[in-house]
C-alpha cells in the first residue's frame, strides 16, 4: 500500500499515511488532531544490482555537464 507524506500547516509536525491509491487526494488529519495539512511530494529512487549503477548495469555517461552535456565545450 501506498504511503504518502503530509506537513500539518498548525503545527509544522511531518506525517506518513498508508492508504490505497484510489484515496490518494483525500485530505489527512494531523496526530495532533489538526486538520490543516498539505500532502508533500515525494521521491523515490530505484537502484539496479547493489546499488552501483543504472538499472541494467549500464555504466553511466560521462560528460563535462553544462547546458548541453558539455559536448560543445560551453
Amino acid at each position: 500500500m501506498p504511503r504518502y507524506e503530509f506537513r500539518c500547516r498548525a503545527c509544522g509536525d511531518t506525517f506518513e499515511v498508508n492508504r490505497p491509491m484510489a484515496e490518494a487526494g483525500r485530505p489527512a488529519t494531523c496526530p495532533h488532531g489538526h486538520a490543516d495539512t498539505v500532502k508533500l511530494l515525494s521521491t523515490v529512487a530505484f537502484t539496479g544490482r547493489g546499488g552501483a549503477g543504472p538499472v541494467g548495469g549500464a555504466p553511466a555517461p560521462a560528460g563535462g555537464g553544462g547546458c548541453c552535456g558539455g559536448a560543445c565545450g560551453c
